[in-house]
């Protein structure tokens, strides 16, 4: 399996925000503000729209049906953290007990340790036990939940509107 990150890595300051990395190179996790909005729901669309094609074309939901979704839906359900950098938010995830519902990164930002920090600092928040369902066709997020530790455990149906092939992860602190 590959090493994953390691919550000793991170720094917890008063203000429940999470800071990672040397100076250049820093992001901190923090909990979502109203004005992280504009810049989260761009992204998150845009992450929808590199990772599924085929299903965002298909279900032909507009900007402004994803952003009355995310602030009716998404924020009054969730605990909602942010990573950023240079004060720019650039992941997000939701979260609710332990089950995590939402995780995405700016697609300008894959493959530079934000979704692990996310992903650790989600163990932190749930650190005995972490679910989520993604599509069976969201190849990218399959690979990396897996290279986190997660595994697999059960097959179904997303529910309607969706109704698309999905996947449910578990991570147990003691398997």
């Amino acid at each position: 399996m590959a090493e994953i990150l390691d919550p000793k890595h991170f720094i917890e300051n008063s203000d429940a925000n999470v800071i990672l990395g040397g100076m250049s190179n820093q992001i901190s996790i923090r909990t979502y503000r109203p004005e992280d909005f504009d810049a989260v729901t761009r992204f998150w669309r845009r992450a929808r729209e590199v990772a599924m094609p085929e299903m965002t074309a298909r279900l032909g939901y507009s900007f402004e049906m994803d952003c009355r979704f995310f602030r009716e839906h998404i924020v009054p359900s969730c605990q909602l953290w942010v990573a950023e950098r240079n004060d720019m938010p650039i992941a997000f995830m939701g979260i609710k007990a332990d089950f995590l519902d939402y995780l995405y990164v700016d697609h300008d930002y894959h493959r530079q340790g934000i979704g692990q920090a996310m992903l650790v600092h989600a163990r932190l928040l749930s650190p005995e036990h972490l679910w989520l369902y993604t599509h069976q066709a969201n190849l990218i997020a399959r690979a990396f939940y897996e290279k986190n530790g997660l595994v697999a455990e059960k097959y179904g149906v997303s529910p309607p509107p969706e109704s698309e092939p999905d996947v449910e992860y578990h991570w147990w602190l003691d398997r």
